[in-house]
Parts: C-alpha cells; sequence; structure tokens
C-alpha cells in the first residue's frame, strides 16, 4: 500500500512540474504586449442641451514606455496619436482634440521636434451637447515605444460614449451679446499666450470646460492645457508633467565635472590667476593666528561657492523644467545663444572687454573693507565681480549648456565649477608654501583666453544648427558645419604655434613644450575631422554635428550602393511609388510577391516588420544595415519584404477581412501586417525581423532590435545556411 502511494505521488509530482514547465512556456512566448491602458469619462457628470462638455481620455503607461501626443507634425516620423469620430445628430465637435501637459523632445533622427508622455497621459475633446439622447462612438490609433530595447508597437482602439455616465437637463440659457464679448476676449487672451509655433486651431479651441454655464476658460499653449474640474477626481489625479525622470544621475556627474572642468580653466586667465597669491597672502598675513586665517580662507571659499550656486539655484527657478525645454529646442533662444557666444568669443579675442558698472563694484568693495566675516564674504564677492570680464562667457556657456529639461542642472553646473574656482585660494592659504611652485603670470595667460575663443565660437555652432534642423532653413548642413569647424580649429592650431597673432598679444620667441602639445592636439582634431567632408560618420562627434543625412557628398554611401549590385526584382512591386528601402535595396511591400519571387529565384525571404513611425527601425537601418557586410548580404542572398505596421492604405475591398484574433474588420496595409505579425509570430513590437522560405517556415529564431552589427549578419548567415540544408533535404 505504501509502495502504490509513493507511486501516486511521484506520478503527481511529475504532472505538476510538467504543467507548470507548460505554463511557464506559455508565459514565456505570449509576447504580445500593451505596454498603455486607454480609459475616458466626461469633464462634468451634469450638462444642459446647448452646453459644452469635455470628452477626457485618460491613459496609464507602463515604467519605461513613452506615448506619442498628437500635436507635432504627422509628416516628422513618428506616428501621430489620432483621433477619429463617427458623426452623430446628438453632439457637434468645438474644435480639435488637445493633449494635456506633454513633453518636448528634438530628434536628430527625424530632425524635428515632436511631443510624448511618460507615466500618464490626457487628451481633452470638446464637444456641444445638441439632444438629450447623446452617443459619441469613434476611434483612436497610438504608438508607444521604450529605450529598454527599442521596441515600438502601434495599437489602435474604439470608444464610445453615452449618456449613461452623464446627466443631461434642458436646454441652456443662451449665452448673451456681453458674455459672448468675454469669451471673444479670453480666447483672444490665449492665443497671445500660445507660443509662435502653436498650431492657430489648438490654440483658439484647446479651453477647458468648467461646471458654469458659460465655459471659464485658461491659458492655453499647443503643449501646456491646465484643466480645473472639481468634480472630476480622476481628472484631477493625473500629475503635471515631471522633470526628466529618465534622464540617468550619470549624466549630471557628467555635466558637473566639465561644469569643475571649467572652473579649473577659468582659473588660468589673466583676470583670476594673478589675484590667487595676492587673496591667500591677505589671509597668511592679516594678523591673528595662523589658524583664524586658514579659517578665514575656508569662508572665503564656501562663499565663491555660495555665490555661484545661488546664480544657478535663481536660473533654474526662473525657467524650471518646461523653460528649460522651450529654450534648449525652440529657435528663437537657440539663435540667441548663437549670438551670445559669437559675442563672448570676440571678447576673448580682445576686440572689447565685457565688464560689470564700475559702481556695483565700488559699493561690494566697500564692504570688503570693513572686515570681520561678512567683510570675507564681500571680498569673495569683489572676486566674482572683477573677474566677470573673464569668467562671464565661460559662466554664460555652462547656464547655457544645462537648459536640457533638468531643473537641477543649472544649480550643478554653478557648484562644480565653483567649487574649482575655490578650491585654489583655500588650499594655498592652508599650504602656503605651494605658491612658490605657481607659474609667473605673463603673456601665457592672455593666450589662454584666446584659446577660448576659438572654442566658443565652435560651440556657438551647435545652437545655430538646432534651429536650423528644427525650422529646415537649410543653412547649416553637415559639410558645412564641419567646413567651419576645420577652419576655426586649424586657427587655433596656428594660434598656438605663434603663426597667428592678435594686437594684445606678446612677442613669443618660441614655443614652450606644452604650447606644443596642444597645438599637436589641435591639428590632430582637424584631421580626424576632414574625413568628414567626404562621409566619414565620425562617430564620436555625432551628438555635436548635424545629421549625416543633411550631407549632400557622401563618398561613403556612393561606395556602399555600388560596390555591390542591386537585388533583382521579379515583378514591380506593389507601393513602390510611395514606399521605399533605405540603401539603395530592392524589394517587395507585399508579402505574397516577395514569396513568389523568393520561389523564383531560390533564395530566402528577409522580413522586415517595420513602421513609418518606428524611431529604432530607423536606428537600425542607419547603424546596422548600413555595414558593407549586411548590405551585401541583404542584396545578394535575400528577397526583402519591408511590411508597414502602420501605413493608412486602403486594401482592395477583396482583401479585407477580419481577424480571427480580435474579431475587427482589417481594411489598410497596416493593420493587415500588424494582424500578421501577431497571429504567425505572436509578437506586436517593432522592429522584428524574420527570416523564411517561401512556404513561410521560419528558417532560425527572429530577432529585435540589437545595433550589434556583428550579431545581424550572424543571424543572416544562419538563414542562409538554414535554407540551403532544408534545400538539400528537399531534393534528396
Amino acid at each position: 500500500m505504501i509502495e502504490v502511494y509513493s507511486m501516486m505521488n511521484n506520478a503527481l509530482k511529475h504532472l505538476l512540474a510538467i504543467g507548470l514547465l507548460f505554463m511557464i512556456t506559455l508565459v514565456g512566448q505570449a509576447q504580445v504586449l500593451k505596454p498603455a491602458t486607454w480609459s475616458h469619462e466626461y469633464s462634468k457628470k451634469q450638462v444642459a442641451v446647448g452646453e459644452e462638455i469635455d470628452l477626457v481620455f485618460n491613459v496609464k503607461i507602463d515604467k519605461n514606455w513613452y506615448l506619442y501626443s498628437s500635436d507635432f507634425d504627422p509628416d516628422l516620423g513618428p506616428m501621430v496619436t489620432e483621433f477619429k469620430f463617427q458623426k452623430n445628430p446628438s453632439y457637434e465637435l468645438v474644435g480639435k482634440i488637445v493633449p494635456v501637459k506633454p513633453k518636448k523632445k528634438y530628434d536628430d533622427l527625424w530632425e524635428g521636434e515632436y511631443t510624448y508622455f511618460v507615466g500618464t497621459a490626457q487628451f481633452r475633446q470638446k464637444i456641444r451637447v445638441l439632444k438629450p439622447e447623446l452617443l459619441v462612438k469613434g476611434t483612436y490609433e497610438y504608438q508607444v515605444c521604450t529605450d529598454v530595447d527599442g521596441r515600438c508597437i502601434p495599437f489602435d482602439d474604439e470608444f464610445t460614449f453615452t449618456n449613461r455616465q452623464l446627466t443631461i437637463t434642458g436646454a441652456a440659457a443662451p449665452v448673451t451679446a456681453p458674455q459672448k464679448e468675454i469669451q471673444k476676449e479670453l480666447q483672444q487672451e490665449n492665443e497671445q499666450a500660445a507660443p509662435p509655433d502653436a498650431t492657430q486651431d489648438v490654440a483658439e479651441n484647446a479651453a477647458i470646460a468648467a461646471e458654469d454655464t458659460i465655459a471659464t476658460t485658461t491659458a492655453v499653449t499647443a503643449t501646456s492645457v491646465e484643466a480645473e474640474d472639481t468634480t472630476s477626481a480622476a481628472v484631477a489625479a493625473i500629475p503635471a508633467a515631471n522633470d526628466e525622470a529618465t534622464a540617468g544621475g550619470g549624466g549630471l556627474w557628467a555635466f558637473m565635472l566639465v561644469a569643475f572642468g571649467s572652473g579649473l580653466v577659468a582659473l588660468l586667465t589673466p583676470c583670476v590667476f594673478p589675484m590667487v597669491p595676492m587673496t591667500v597672502s591677505f589671509f597668511t598675513n592679516s594678523g591673528g593666528s595662523r589658524a583664524q586665517g586658514i579659517f578665514k580662507a575656508f569662508i572665503y571659499g564656501l562663499s565663491i561657492i555660495a555665490i555661484y550656486t545661488i546664480i544657478g539655484t535663481i536660473v533654474a527657478k526662473l525657467f524650471g523644467a518646461d523653460g528649460a525645454n522651450f529654450i534648449s529646442t525652440h529657435w528663437l533662444p537657440n539663435l540667441l545663444f548663437f549670438l551670445i557666444f559669437v559675442v563672448f568669443a570676440m571678447s576673448f579675442f580682445g576686440m572689447f572687454e565685457i565688464t560689470l558698472p564700475s559702481s556695483w563694484l565700488t559699493k561690494v568693495d566697500s564692504q570688503a573693507d570693513k572686515g570681520g566675516w561678512i567683510g570675507v564674504f564681500f571680498m569673495a564677492f569683489t572676486l566674482v565681480l572683477v573677474s566677470f570680464s573673464c569668467t562671464g562667457p565661460i559662466v554664460g556657456s555652462i547656464l547655457v549648456a544645462s537648459a536640457g529639461g533638468e531643473t537641477v542642472r543649472p544649480i550643478v553646473g554653478m557648484f562644480g565649477f565653483s567649487l574649482a574656482f575655490a578650491l585654489p585660494f583655500t588650499l594655498f592659504a592652508v599650504f602656503p608654501s605651494w605658491l612658490s611652485g605657481l607659474p609667473k603670470s605673463g603673456g601665457w595667460l592672455n593666450s589662454v583666453k584666446v584659446v577660448l575663443g576659438f572654442i566658443e565660437l565652435a560651440l556657438a555652432l551647435k545652437f545655430l544648427s538646432v534651429a536650423d534642423q528644427v525650422y529646415h532653413w537649410g543653412l547649416l548642413d553637415r559639410e558645412v558645419y564641419l567646413a567651419l569647424w576645420i577652419v576655426i580649429f586649424t586657427l587655433m592650431g596656428f594660434y598656438l604655434l605663434g603663426k597667428l597673432k592678435f594686437s594684445h598679444d606678446s612677442d613669443l620667441k618660441y614655443i614652450s613644450v606644452p604650447r606644443l602639445f596642444f597645438a599637436i592636439l589641435t591639428f590632430g582634431f582637424v584631421i580626424y575631422l576632414v574625413p568628414g567632408m567626404f562621409g566619414a560618420p565620425l562617430k564620436a562627434l555625432s551628438g555635436y554635428l548635424p545629421p549625416q543625412t543633411t550631407q549632400d557628398f557622401d563618398l561613403n554611401r556612393m561606395a556602399v550602393s555600388g560596390a555591390v549590385p542591386a537585388n533583382q526584382l521579379c515583378e514591380t512591386p506593389k507601393y513602390d511609388d510611395f514606399l521605399d528601402l533605405p540603401h539603395g535595396l530592392q524589394g517587395y511591400f507585399d508579402l505574397e510577391q516577395a514569396k513568389k519571387c523568393a520561389a523564383e529565384q531560390g533564395k530566402p525571404i528577409f522580413i522586415d516588420f517595420t513602421g513609418h513611425g518606428c524611431v529604432n527601425c530607423r536606428e537600425m537601418e542607419a547603424n546596422v544595415w548600413s555595414d558593407p557586410a549586411v548590405l551585401q548580404r541583404l542584396r545578394q542572398d535575400y528577397v526583402i519584404a519591408a511590411l508597414y505596421v502602420d501605413d493608412k492604405t486602403e486594401l482592395a475591398e477583396s482583401e479585407q477581412y477580419t481577424s480571427a484574433y480580435d474579431g475587427k474588420l482589417k481594411a489598410t496595409l497596416g493593420k493587415k501586417y500588424a494582424d500578421y505579425q501577431i497571429t504567425k509570430f505572436n509578437v506586436n513590437a517593432q522592429p522584428y525581423y524574420v527570416l523564411m522560405d517561401e512556404n513561410e517556415n521560419v528558417l532560425v529564431k527572429p530577432i529585435a532590435y540589437d545595433l550589434n552589427v556583428d550579431n545581424f549578419v550572424k543571424f543572416l548567415d544562419a538563414g542562409v545556411a538554414a535554407y540551403k540544408a532544408k534545400q538539400q533535404v528537399a531534393q534528396r
């Protein structure tokens, strides 16, 4: 009996293990994701016929994912969130859909600015109720992406608003003439509050309805709507856009190190360097004990740090995250910063000096003469003001560089700069014997200023480039940008060698060894830049240069496209009048055509599940497909099928069908292939690459976003090997 029980127990354990393994396998294969959850509601509980009310769409977005908004250029690239409303006699639309406080970002790949949501999102559409039997139906399409593994997923869904969630009373009181005037004035205020790039329709119609018979509007911009509804707890619970929560701490540390280095450079300017021994001597020889002198030096250093950090805090409070985003992306501040940097460079070159009013210096210096701890603070303040003609451009550069969307960056930048700036004054007060090791003041200090001027001039072009790319002026393409940098740094190299001289420079009979090494580094950098004029990627500088697509003359692109003969097509591809493949590749956009051609040519099929708004698809094409080894294999070994999952092209009526997966009609090219990807491969994210034969048999395990070129080459080679092995087996 015991043996029977033991056998039954073991069998039960095996069954449980098999069941658990089966469940784990199912979970592992279930890759259909839905990172965004939508809900909708009315903006208030009660409305009268004739009144306006908001339809509120709330979205909860999973961590590490983001949702594209609805208010940027749909031709830019990413998939814009789009709403479609079915006509019904019970209501009428008032204006357009309005996103509530999306974030804004410039993307180098798309060469433009887009808006998006992280964490939560909200969209509002104002309607006017015409009948008590209210019925609002429609659809929305959207795309969510993640930078963690490069996936992007397009979705579409339906919505229905009825009078069940709303109390609808009789007709509203008519709007009187004075009330109309008030509404008109509020509307004009909203238009004036909107930024220059705001679209007129959004600016006019983005007001949020309140619980009164007269809608109380608030100032609205294209990217910001302040919603105030006392009856809707769910709406009130949606937080305002946070600071860049996804920004890593490493970026702040790197920025602080750059600011710290800038503070060390500022010490080597002619306005500051001579002040070091003078100030230290004051603390060590001003009477009292040595400990008191050292303590005063510490207070002096802390005062310098406090003054600069307060400046950073003021900048952070004035602009905040939204202001900093505007500064870093809008054309006007970028053009202004370009001009400021050019002025800074001219000042460093000696054309003029940027100084503060002498009355300021006199007042602060008089406070420093009073002595005591307050006097020490004002001594530090005097140093900050006196050195402004040299440190002002450096400090201004740090504050401008900190305008990237994070409130804390100006504070961190100023703290790092002031820490390096104050450190020598304190250290030399503690160790006065170190002063004897300092180099003597002289013409080399002015050379430091001039070199900084060249660097300021080069950095100025970055701000002009941002404005140029956002608004497609075409003034500063990549080769023009590189040509200017080559000229600037070549002149800087000649200056370091003493071949270029300004009026305020001292005679240079010979060059020092450090100066020679700096000249070597400068000319080395120039030589590194030169191949970029002919299409070299210059990956180390990719974040500072305009996109390579703006370069007209690109030998690398020409060589790659001409080195290997183009794919041989069996017939004219469908949809090739508006769809194409990158890097001169040829292929199909219809799977049946690709299967037919693969059978004729005896080649496997390379399926690229992609999308017009898929950022990471473009990154794979730019960084992986462009490699000569990858291009050669795609051209020679495969029939390519690029299947767009977000294309809006209507299918012929005979090709439309109802999906077995979700029971919905698939009437567009994009919906057809999105459904095919889900039903065939149980995946809904892009990019997604599949290698198969003409009978749709998968040859190797599909892959997704991976910027490692070697991995992609191995993937393609494995597909060819599997296809040939399959053919050999079939021929036996």
